[in-house]
């Protein structure tokens, strides 16, 4: 799966970063960086769009908006992935490394993940969010699925959380490989499946969707038929915009709202079906 990079230089830089994120993350772009000069966003080359009619801020005549595009070639991103990517520590309960970090006392659980796909372990906000919600669970002799697991990450914060069985699926196959080897690096165990939400085959108590708003809205009927009653859907990886959208699905679909995070311009939430 090839990913194309947009670089943006805008100016002034905010609040256009976070209007253009809000804006892209329409068009199927799944990740961004900032930098100092705009932001870089990233999108599967199939999902590009052919145009940026939709997009308002490039109309605004008082921002000063450039990009170019890079097509990524995933053998590279590792490279760069390591560069850039730093531990992750949430709260007293998890901190998340790379193997070349070095290890940190005083947590109650360490993650090593090394990812061998496109965006590591993704938004920081969002996964931070996602693991606060997820110790905020009763994970104890759950079924759960960590859905576009990625890195598999939540799923392993899940398992580390008692979780009863943890399965993992991802549109990716390199994702697919990543989280295999990442569950044998912190020995957990977890099936893992290529696919979209059509392979979503059993019940869960407990699903984690840290994905992007086009995506979670399509499949919230899938999530909902799979999900047994009082069971627990949390979802990421979208911006306070977008919360009511969220909301009003789920509701469509039997999920009522519990809570909510914010974390910069992201969001995760819970739902419980009823």
């Amino acid at each position: 799966m090839q990913y194309l990079a947009y670089h943006f230089t805008i100016n002034p830089v905010q609040p256009g970063a976070e209007i253009l994120m809000a804006e892209l993350s329409q068009l199927h772009f799944e990740s961004f960086e900032e930098h100092p000069h705009g932001i870089s966003a990233y999108v599967q080359e199939e999902l590009a769009p052919t145009n940026f009619d939709s997009i308002q801020i490039l109309k605004n005549p008082n921002f000063e908006i450039d990009y170019k595009i890079e097509q990524i070639e995933q053998i590279n991103w590792n490279e760069e992935w390591e560069k850039n990517f730093h531990p992750i520590e949430v709260d007293d309960l998890v901190y998340i490394r790379a193997p070349f970090h070095d290890s940190k006392e005083n947590f109650l659980h360490e993650i090593i993940i090394e990812p061998k796909m496109s965006f590591g372990t993704g938004h920081h906000e969002t996964t931070f969010q996602m693991i606060q919600f997820i110790f905020d669970e009763d994970c104890k002799e759950k079924k759960v699925l960590d859905m576009g697991c990625g890195t598999g990450v939540l799923g392993i914060v899940a398992q580390l959380n008692q979780a009863k069985k943890v399965d993992y699926i991802d549109i990716d196959d390199w994702c697919v490989e990543n989280t295999t080897e990442n569950l044998e690096r912190n020995n957990c165990q977890g099936e893992v499946f290529l696919g979209g939400a059509e392979q979503i085959k059993n019940e869960y108590q407990l699903i984690l969707a840290n994905i992007n708003r086009n995506v979670l809205v399509a499949d919230l009927p899938i999530y909902a038929k799979h999900l047994s009653k009082n069971g627990s859907l949390l979802l990421s990886g979208f911006y306070e915009e977008d919360l009511d959208i969220i909301k009003e699905n789920c509701q469509n679909n039997g999920l009522q709202y519990v809570k909510h995070s914010k974390k910069k311009q992201w969001i995760a939430c819970k739902f419980v079906k009823g």
